[in-house]
């Protein structure tokens, strides 16, 4: 993120090799997929396929680069307890649409009845065909009353529970980026940025899905189950074998749909975890698509990615298939139940213990008493998908939020930015230690300029200050007081910083410069541009602070965003500022005026700049050089070139092109 500096190497992606052929990745691949490595969140990237389970460069934290798994046990019933609570946030709206669906299965247990009477209607009375055309007209006025009844019920449940999928969808979707917000740094440094993305969007689609078009058939079909086995007990009560033959299919039902769901979940699972690896894999190349282009890895590019979507593809396939034979299995079952109905109901016709039209009553309730388990079988895909997508996203909802242990009633205003690091230890990963037994003091009003080697801890040093990770051992100060007792919010109020990449977000340039003070005035904003120089070239936009950017204002120049960067920690008028190699990527003119506006920044403030030229740390109150995570020397520029330490190596190296 910042150039050359050790958190850049703890967030850029691995760098993947390229295989010499296609026999050797293929035998690369098929040995990386024998190993199974635990990740977080059952998270997958298929990038371990080159790089053979190895963590990328530059240590940092655990990351999901050489990460590859298989399966991972999930919680169904966790998930849909959690799922079921989010549904409930509407109560109105669910028992208004539970007496909806009442009214509607009462009205489909009535049709198979009426169908009964229909066919009673015509019968044949000592040799001669008899119709009861009253009879008749009256039961076929009823039943097409029924079915239009039915058919209203129906559109206007369809329309509750569109409403009830979008209302959890909407709960669901807001607390997930609510989450998102208040997570720690840690997770998004160890999360790939595109499956977090597909959460929020594929895996919540998924959801809504199953919301709107399986919740009311789950509910109808529990009403449905009871109401036709209550009809069937009535109409079979004089022939109990009846009862027996309906229901016997009913056991080999629940066996072949428990054995193909167990099948189809394994796949539905892995595909959800995939589609987050590809879509992750895609937010990557997307990002970096000019590094990909400079290095002419287009090819590796598109190899990675064929991986990752030959895999899905391949697991997709699986699961459509095996839950394509749900529905088939299920059929073959309904028609063998139709054939015992239909020939035992025809011998108790003949011995008189029921009528034609009770045998087709009691096939039509045999089916209702059937179609809830074939519904649940016939759409247990969408179900087993949303399942899936929704432990995904339950899994960030569950995941601890930042903490923040801060008691301290210290505001802002009372903040002078003495700033002391003692005897601090930090490692991103254990055994790794980054700081060992770092010290530093910072004085108020001081301007301190740290330097050293890439991957020294430079910039760890910022995360620790403001609190994006948390120490190992030690004690970090901010006017005497532990920062682990000040509120992160009013700690990082107190603090602004500037970075060699520069946020910029796809709004106008007045309103990116507000983000370091919502509430300031215009006028506020127009003196901070000032302060920071950028007036030069906003007044010459032709829609001046109305001006919209594109995303991280890729239409303005490097410069022109740091400027823009500068004017928002004017505007935030912080205690303490930080300066992170914040002019390393820009030419010498620019530099100079980005210098002169960093001068009237720093007026008055504790400054901590991080940088690689020397050439703009030289009027520094104080260098601090670090080396193997502790300070090795400190002082002015000219105290620190008499003394040819670590400092006169830097300086020689870049001045003079060669080491002493």
């Amino acid at each position: 993120m910042m150039g050359n500096s050790d958190m850049e190497k703890r967030t850029s992606p691995d760098i993947k090799t390229p295989v010499a052929d296609a026999k050797t990745r293929k035998a690369k691949a098929k040995s990386a997929k024998k190993r199974t490595y635990k990740v977080p969140d059952g998270q997958l990237d298929m990038s371990a396929l080159r790089m053979g389970g190895r963590r990328g460069p530059g240590g940092g934290p655990p990351g999901m680069r050489g990460s590859i798994i298989r399966e991972k046990p999930k919680n169904a019933k966790g998930t849909i307890i959690k799922l079921l609570q989010y549904i409930g946030k509407n109560k109105a709206l669910i028992f208004f649409l539970i007496f909806i669906m009442i009214l509607s299965t009462l009205l489909s247990l009535t049709s198979p009845a009426i169908q009964g009477k229909i066919i009673d209607c015509i019968a044949i009375k000592e040799g001669h065909l008899y119709v009861d055309f009253d009879g008749l007209v009256l039961w076929l006025g009823a039943i097409a009353a029924v079915f239009a009844a039915n058919s209203l019920l129906t559109l206007i449940q369809s329309l509750l529970s569109a409403k009830l999928s979008q209302w959890t969808v909407y709960n669901l979707r807001r607390d997930l980026f609510e989450k998102i917000s208040y997570l720690p740094i840690r997770y998004t440094d160890t999360h790939k940025h595109g499956d977090i993305m597909s959460r929020m969007t594929n895996d919540v689609d998924n959801v809504s899905m199953a919301i709107s078009s399986s919740i009311t058939s789950l509910i109808s079909s529990v009403l449905t189950l009871f109401g036709s086995l209550v009809m069937i007990i009535k109409y079979c009560w004089r022939a109990p074998l009846m009862i027996f033959v309906t229901m016997c299919t009913i056991p080999l039902t629940l066996f072949v749909s428990t054995m193909l769901g167990k099948l189809m979940r394994k796949y539905f699972v892995r595909r959800q975890i995939l589609l987050g690896s590809l879509n992750g894999q895609i937010e990557e190349m997307v990002t970096g698509y000019k590094t990909v282009m400079a290095y002419g890895k287009e090819k590796m590019a598109v190899d990675v990615f064929t991986e990752i979507s030959d895999e899905f593809r391949r697991c997709s396939i699986k699961a459509t298939v095996w839950g394509g034979i749900m529905g088939p299995a299920m059929n073959l079952i309904n028609n063998l139940n139709f054939l015992l109905i239909a020939a035992f109901g025809g011998y108790f016709c003949i011995t008189g213990y029921i009528t034609v039209g009770d045998i087709q009553s009691i096939i039509q309730y045999s089916r209702q008493f059937s179609m809830p388990i074939n519904q649940i079988a016939n759409q247990y895909a969408n179900i087993l998908t949303a399942i899936a997508g929704a432990e995904r996203v339950f899994s960030i909802l569950d995941s601890p939020p930042e903490s923040d242990e801060g008691k301290s009633n210290i505001t802002v205003d009372e903040i002078k930015g003495d700033i002391e690091f003692k005897d601090i230890d930090f490692a991103y990963n254990p055994g790794e230690p980054v700081l060992k037994k770092f010290n530093l003091s910072v004085k108020q009003g001081q301007k301190i300029a740290i330097v050293g080697a890439t991957g020294s801890g430079k910039t760890t040093i910022v995360n620790l200050l403001m609190r994006f990770y948390d120490i190992d051992s030690g004690e970090i100060t901010l006017d005497g007081i532990n920062i682990k007792d000040i509120p992160k919010k009013t700690l990082r109020s107190a603090i602004a910083i500037v970075l060699q990449d520069t946020v910029l977000f796809s709004d106008t340039i007045g309103a990116n410069i507000r983000y370091g003070r919502l509430d300031a005035t215009d006028e506020e904003v127009r003196a901070a541009v000032i302060t920071s120089n950028a007036d030069t070239f906003v007044s010459r936009l032709p829609e001046g602070y109305n001006t919209q950017l594109t995303e991280s204002g890729g239409n303005i120049s490097q410069g022109q965003r740091q400027l823009l960067s500068i004017a928002r920690a004017v505007l935030a008028n912080p205690k303490i500022l930080i300066l992170d190699e914040a002019t390393s990527s820009v030419d010498t003119r620019t530099e100079m005026h980005i210098q002169e506006a960093m001068i009237k920044l720093m007026k008055g403030r504790t400054s901590l700049i991080i940088a690689h030229r020397l050439s703009t740390i030289r009027d520094a109150s104080q260098i601090v050089v670090i080396s193997g995570g502790r300070v090795v020397e400190s002082g002015n520029h000219d105290e620190l070139i008499a003394a040819k330490g670590e400092y006169y190596k830097l300086y020689q190296t870049q001045f003079t092109g060669f080491q002493t």
